[in-house]
């Protein structure tokens, strides 16, 4: 998964890696995700802010914000004033590798791409549900692509890298900057699976 980072003069860092169990564990929480997908749309937020998206009580949001700052994923924004402090993340991403040598590691990870995985498949789902309560561009504009094409490993990394370049052209500095959005601009979730369809122990 990535984030786009706000709009800077500074080089855009890099995206975290996340390899540790304990880390993957923590993050496995539906409502620590849920914080963390509101922070992938803003650039900051308060506790008060989230639990009024969310319906969760403030202290309950606060709470699991710190949670996640304890494992460096989320920061409080230096030099804001007041008691309602914004957080943010520390990092311009996650990301994790598919492929876990360590037992544990793996069931961490599992476990938490099974919660990912469910979350993106009920907000489609709740896309697919509401559509009619958008505009008919809107609806036009909305897509789901499917493709079976015969790729190398080496050709479907290429792929990958393809379309989060041309991501992070369309999308660099919007969320942290609401004067680059163009007029009409909504958040749209973009999520692209892909894998092979038999084994490649398979008998040809």
């Amino acid at each position: 998964m990535s984030l786009d980072t706000s709009a800077t003069s500074q080089p855009e860092p890099e995206p975290r890696e996340i390899t540790d169990a304990r880390t993957l564990r923590a993050l496995a929480h539906p409502l620590r995700l849920a914080l963390i997908e509101i922070l992938w749309r803003e650039e900051s937020v308060s506790a008060a802010q989230a639990g009024r998206e969310l319906g969760e009580s403030q202290a309950s949001c606060s709470f699991h914000l710190r949670q996640l700052a304890k494992f460096g994923i989320v920061e409080e924004v230096q030099g804001s004033r007041g008691r309602a402090r914004p957080w943010r993340l520390s990092a311009s991403g996650l990301r994790f590798a598919g492929v876990q040598d360590d037992p544990e590691t793996a069931l961490a990870w599992a476990a938490l791409e099974r919660l990912l995985r469910g979350r993106q498949t009920e907000r489609y789902r709740a896309w697919l549900e509401g559509r009619s309560g958008y505009s008919a561009r809107w609806r036009a504009a909305a897509f789901h692509v499917n493709h079976v094409a015969w790729l190398t490993p080496d050709e479907l990394d290429e792929i990958a890298d393809e379309v989060d370049a041309l991501l992070k052209r369309r999308g660099s500095g919007r969320r942290g900057d609401s004067a680059q959005r163009p007029a009409g601009a909504l958040p749209v979730e973009l999520v692209s699976f892909a894998y092979p369809t038999r084994s490649d122990t398979a008998e040809h």
